[in-house]
């Protein structure tokens, strides 16, 4: 990745605090140019395929390369699904120290969430914060 890249990648994640409230979300999306620029961003925080990227995002593997284009507009439910995903990531690595033990802990089927992988999840907004609740609760000594 080129150095410019980075800061713009550093740029929209300053923007993002850990946790997002739902005022800060509907602020962000009304003072954010949310763009192509958060895809390239969530793709950068995730060793993960673009298979699971677009299966949160509830769209196709060829839409998500499409909006990951400067000129495509993004559609605001969208735009909202990205913000809250970039804050879990944070979150998550935040959390586990790095990407890849995040992306391993997403992609592991979990006893506590009935056997089933994390990731699976996040393809709602309220499956996105009850990922976020988990991993707040691993901080406070929960084993999830």
């Amino acid at each position: 990745m080129k150095t410019t890249e980075v800061e713009k990648h550093k740029q929209v994640l300053k923007c993002l605090p850990g946790r997002l409230s739902d005022i800060e979300v509907l602020n962000i999306l009304q003072a954010q140019d949310i763009n192509w620029r958060y895809i390239d961003v969530i793709k950068d925080l995730t060793d993960l395929n673009d298979d699971f990227i677009s299966s949160w995002l509830n769209i196709s593997v060829r839409s998500l390369r499409s909006y990951r284009k400067p000129k495509e507009r993004l559609k605001d439910n969208m735009k909202e699904r990205i913000i809250v995903l970039l804050s879990l990531m944070q979150h998550g690595i935040q959390v586990f120290g790095t990407k890849n033990n995040f992306d391993k802990w997403l992609t592991t089927k979990n006893f506590f969430l009935d056997g089933k992988e994390p990731n699976t999840f996040l393809n709602t907004i309220t499956g996105v914060r009850f990922i976020d609740d988990r991993l707040t609760a691993m901080e406070y000594g929960d084993n999830v």
